[in-house]
């Protein structure tokens, strides 16, 4: 049988810092980190959203991921909230485990909490039957397994519940499920007779096999909280996103928010209300099926605009991909796509290269393969989100001060 062995990160890392007056003018791009001074910067004028620009970096035909490695690369958002807060980090009694299905984020993740992934062993038999085996004591430790469900997804909700599974009878004190991206999410509620409901079910798989508590990303529907009988810690990271976008060039009154669907309203209001309350615009569609979407009309102008449509996943790409044909057709200048998860299933990688957009923005909660990689694709890391969580769970501290500046309240 194979045997596959989650390596772990060093525990030293190179850490950069950079300062400017801006609000969002940090990030670092690949394994080169961009600096904003004096001398590299140039002052934009006052209704545009970027204030510090660094110098144009050639980066090839592909986008860089952009992670988020430096213990002060918090979100601008998010750095107030995080110095209000006094956090114990004390990682005596922390242990933090990976799965299979995103190891680079849980490396990420180690690397910003300053430790180093727990030595798990985990093997495929021959007839598909996965074997976890913790290579550590656990006992009397709060564990944090990261493992999100993406594709293959039963696989690796398999996994999750085996790895959960093992940390239970290694006697561990709490075990908390960190789930970057809870597959069955969409499957919430029932839309016609006789269909299941899978998120319930799911979650209680993930309770029964052992989990204390559940911290998720962005879940598609808010009531999915309450499905587990369990606490559940629900992260919020446009943050991240809205952070890469205030850095760019662009004046206030040529943007516009766009909603792909009626029921991502509420999501884009939030996102807009952070872009210096640019208006919003809502794509009325019409499903006829699963995965399949059919634009009807638009709600708002967006003619000479600049578009940012915001939803929580990209799947087929089939609703963002037509909603962004009519935003085109209704005179939008540029279209740009922002989402969490990027569950990128063919033909999402035709369809999002197409020439419609302008910049494709996603997260690392779902890996990106190679072959859906595209020139006009950024990649942005909730590494540093996810690890300053854990660390105000651990510290028994409220997460909350991390997801009001994106709450999606109804004022």
């Amino acid at each position: 049988m194979a045997a596959l062995r989650i390596p772990s990160p060093s525990k030293s890392s190179s850490f950069w810092s950079s300062s400017s007056s801006s609000l969002f003018a940090r990030c670092s791009f690949g394994q080169k980190s961009v600096y904003f001074n004096d001398s590299r910067s140039r002052t934009c004028a006052s209704n545009s959203f970027k204030c510090d620009l660094p110098q144009q970096v050639n980066y090839g035909n592909v986008k860089p991921t952009i992670p988020i490695l430096n213990e002060r690369t918090l979100p601008t958002f998010l750095e107030s909230a995080r110095m209000e807060t006094r956090v114990n980090r004390d990682g005596s009694k922390l242990k933090l485990f990976s799965g299979t299905a995103n190891p680079e984020l849980s490396k990420d993740i180690a690397s910003y909490m300053g430790l180093e992934l727990g030595k798990i062993n985990i093997k495929r038999f021959a007839d598909g039957e996965i074997y976890v085996q913790l290579q550590e004591s656990v006992r009397g430790c709060d564990v944090y397994v990261v493992q999100p469900t993406c594709p293959p997804a039963n696989e690796n909700l398999m996994e999750l519940l085996i790895m959960v599974d093992a940390c239970r009878r290694a006697s561990a004190k709490n075990i908390t499920a960190v789930i970057p991206y809870f597959g069955y999410a969409r499957a919430d509620r029932k839309s016609q007779g006789r269909e299941s409901i899978a998120a319930k079910l799911v979650a209680n798989l993930i309770t029964e096999a052992g989990a204390n508590r559940v911290l998720a990303c962005d879940l598609h529907s808010g009531q999915s909280m309450g499905y587990f009988d369990i606490p559940v810690d629900h992260l919020y990271c446009q943050p991240v996103i809205l952070d890469y976008l205030a850095s760019k060039r662009i004046c206030c009154d040529d943007l516009v928010v766009v909603s792909p669907d009626v029921g991502g309203v509420a999501r884009a209001r939030a996102f807009a209300k952070k872009l210096s309350d640019a208006p919003l615009a809502i794509v009325d569609k019409r499903r006829h099926g699963h995965n399949v979407a059919e634009v009807m009309n638009l709600i708002g102008d967006v003619k000479g605009k600049v578009a940012v449509m915001v939803d929580d996943m990209i799947d087929t790409a089939g609703t963002i991909a037509k909603g962004a044909a009519l935003l085109h057709q209704e005179g939008a200048r540029e279209v740009y796509a922002c989402c969490t998860h990027a569950v990128f299933s063919p033909p999402a990688k035709e369809r999002l290269s197409g020439g419609l957009f302008q910049e494709v923005i996603i997260t690392n909660t779902l890996p990106v393969a190679e072959e859906n990689k595209f020139p006009q694709l950024t990649i942005l890391s909730v590494a540093n989100l996810l690890g300053e969580t854990i660390w105000r769970v651990h510290d028994d501290c409220s997460p909350d001060a991390l997801a009001p500046v994106v709450k999606m309240d109804d004022d």
